[in-house]
């Protein structure tokens, strides 16, 4: 179906993102896409704020962050067409993605098929598929919105998770849990990892699956243990903010990540197999001697990049322990400090960040109240993030507004400031539609 611009029956500039009114949204898209989900179900799925380690998920170390409420949402419905028919008002421009299941390009996919928004949900079909939740899948059609920002806070990663619940719910289907993490989960890496050919980590499907409105979620890597750790009840008031800088990243198998993530598992096997460490991850390495060995042994030649790769999780990992002990004390001040000294380490020794990314962290440094900042997810696009005192939120969101369009004009239109909460990861949503 060619692609097409709604007539809809309410005015944008009213439009609050409340679940209420973002349904009435998608019913718009719907009717004038031709699609019925009137009566169905609205699933919604929440972007994360990894306060640490970011990168350490395919690194090896322990994770923490939150669920916030910068959410992708789809609604759907069961069709009798037995296909699977659905519209993202987010990508206007593909139309209406209209296939039966098992009729999708085969990985690795083709630079038209990779630059599509339809590589999820056909990436879900085939991973369910694959894992033998079902043959085929029953058809349904699907209207998908979110306003989670174009990079730094897991919009690939929630979309995935939503469409693997849509799936397993028109199909009647559950997956087997084998004790570990959520099947979802797994689930969902797969479909990055082997459909979309995205390396991520699962650090952003563990923060959205099992995100939890009001606490942290830590992961234990060595055990698959979730614990949620509630802020310290003394805490002042405080904000999280996410600086859009209205920058899209095309996604992690297209950027840094994907030559950051390939010479740290790399310097990993390197170090495994010179007997460094017992396990090849990069976070095996918590000792002060081994440190010390590593760097005297590949600071410089050949493995610099890789050494500071290594450098920046070293020292992250002790800023992990140490932010914990501060996040369960409520002392946000500390949280914050240790933020932006991980932020310093992702710009200058991880070297994943980008100009726009760091335009949003020079100016949140300028302001008082700004605890600390720095860029979110995969790097190079999308967006950064602050801790800020309350009282400081104001003056952070005029500081942007000033200082970030003057240094980057060509974003002067898509840059933006949120609030954001702690809020839970995954939730369905009955009788908005």
């Amino acid at each position: 179906m060619a692609a097409f611009r709604p007539k809809l029956s309410r005015a944008p500039s009213i439009w609050a993102d409340t679940d209420e009114n973002v349904a009435g949204r998608l019913k718009d898209y719907a009717e004038a896409a031709g699609l019925d989900i009137a009566g169905g179900t609205v699933r919604r799925t929440s972007s994360r704020f990894c306060l640490g380690v970011e990168h350490g998920d395919y690194n090896g170390t322990a994770l923490f962050g939150v669920g916030t409420d910068r959410y992708i949402w789809v609604a759907y419905k069961p069709n009798a067409s037995g296909r699977c028919r659905l519209y993202s008002a987010n990508f206007e421009a593909a139309g209406v993605v209209d296939f039966a299941s098992g009729e999708q390009p085969k990985p690795p996919l083709s630079p038209d098929a990779a630059a599509s928004w339809a590589r999820f949900p056909h990436g879900v079909d085939a991973v369910l598929r694959g894992a033998g939740l079902f043959a085929t899948s029953k058809g349904f059609d699907a209207v998908v919105w979110g306003n989670i920002p174009g990079g730094g806070m897991s919009r690939s990663a929630s979309l995935c998770l939503n469409l693997i619940g849509v799936f397993l719910d028109v199909n009647g289907a559950k997956p087997r849990e084998t004790g570990g993490l959520a099947a979802a989960v797994t689930l969902a890496v797969a479909v990055e990892n082997d459909y979309v050919g995205s390396p991520c980590g699962n650090l952003d499907q563990i923060m959205i699956h099992y995100a939890k409105a009001g606490f942290g979620t830590y992961y234990d890597p060595a055990t698959d243990a979730i614990d949620y750790v509630p802020l310290g009840e003394d805490h002042e008031d405080y904000a999280i903010v996410a600086l859009d800088t209205g920058t899209d990243r095309p996604g992690l198998d297209k950027s840094t990540y994907k030559v950051r993530r390939a010479q740290c598992d790399g310097f990993a096997k390197e170090l495994f197999t010179s007997n460094f460490i017992a396990t090849p991850k990069l976070g095996a390495v918590k000792d002060d001697a081994v440190y010390d060995q590593v760097r005297a042994a590949y600071a410089s030649g050949a493995f610099q990049q890789h050494f500071k790769c290594f450098d920046y999780i070293y020292r992250a990992q002790r800023r992990f322990d140490a932010m914990m002990d501060a996040w369960r004390r409520g002392d946000v001040a500390t949280v914050g400090a240790l933020f932006r000294e991980d932020g310093l380490g992702l710009r200058d020794d991880y070297a994943i960040s980008g100009p726009e990314l760091e335009t949003m962290c020079d100016i949140a440094r300028t302001v008082d109240g700004v605890y600390g900042e720095r860029m979110l997810g995969g790097g190079d696009k999308g967006a950064a993030g602050a801790i800020v005192a309350a009282a400081a939120v104001d003056a952070l969101v005029s500081a942007v507004r000033r200082a970030y369009p003057k240094a980057h004009p060509a974003y002067k239109d898509k840059f933006a400031t949120h609030v954001v909460h702690p809020c839970d990861g995954v939730a369905v949503l009955p009788g908005l539609l």
